[in-house]
């Protein structure tokens, strides 16, 4: 089962300016990173042994030239 651990949106709708960011655990971490809206958005994923593997890529994708500004959101225990 996977269980967001933290996520990031730059804070921009719509299909060609929106980020979205996911660091996620399962038996290995996963880094989601999205480009675009759910429906017609580009989807690009990520596994990694250990959490601070992980960490560096959510970090390198923050970093990313981007529109909006990112924010952290609380997600579910």
């Amino acid at each position: 089962m996977d269980r967001v651990v933290r996520r990031w949106w730059n804070g921009l709708w719509g299909r060609l300016s929106r980020r979205d960011v996911w660091l996620v655990r399962q038996t290995q971490w996963k880094v989601i990173a999205r480009t675009g809206d759910s429906e017609s958005g580009t989807t690009l994923r990520w596994e990694f042994d250990s959490q601070a593997e992980a960490q560096d890529m959510v970090e390198r994708l923050l970093r990313a030239p981007s529109p909006g500004s990112w924010r952290e959101q609380s997600t579910p225990e």
